[in-house]
């Protein structure tokens, strides 16, 4: 996306975890502007998976940020499961409980990974590079 892009077109990130202090972390860390080059941000989120299932099934999000850790159901095997049953989609990136576990998020098909506790700048530079297209999806 470009600085061409219209003022009031906004990107949806869809933020999955059933704890809601995460949920604010990451809101907090992204912002609604995370780069100059991107639209704005709208934040949906969510607690439970059949939740973000129904928004992500109904289309219209640009990047799932799936929480590893999330209880009853990981963000990890949520991921799977949306590459699995969805035919489009969007960019997903699980919060994983160390780094030492990127092999899971592998595993799941996620696009990328970060590390509880959240560093908001690795975390908006790897958002960043998720929606402007720099990271290869799998």
């Amino acid at each position: 996306m470009t600085e061409t892009t219209a003022p009031d077109v906004a990107l949806r990130v869809l933020v999955y975890s059933n704890d809601a202090s995460t949920r604010v972390r990451v809101i907090s860390a992204l912002g609604t502007r995370p780069h100059p080059d991107l639209p704005r941000l709208d934040h949906v989120e969510v607690a439970t998976s059949p939740a973000a299932i129904a928004h992500l099934d109904a289309g219209g999000v640009d990047l799932a940020i799936l929480d590893g850790e999330a209880a009853p159901t990981g963000g990890l095997g949520l991921a799977k499961q949306l590459r699995d049953e969805l035919d489009n989609c969007p960019p997903i990136l699980v919060l994983i409980g160390r780094a030492d576990d990127r092999w899971l998020a592998d595993w799941s098909r996620a696009d990328a990974s970060v590390a509880h506790p959240i560093d908001p700048l690795t975390l908006r530079d790897t958002v960043n590079e998720l929606l402007t297209g720099s990271r290869p999806h799998p």
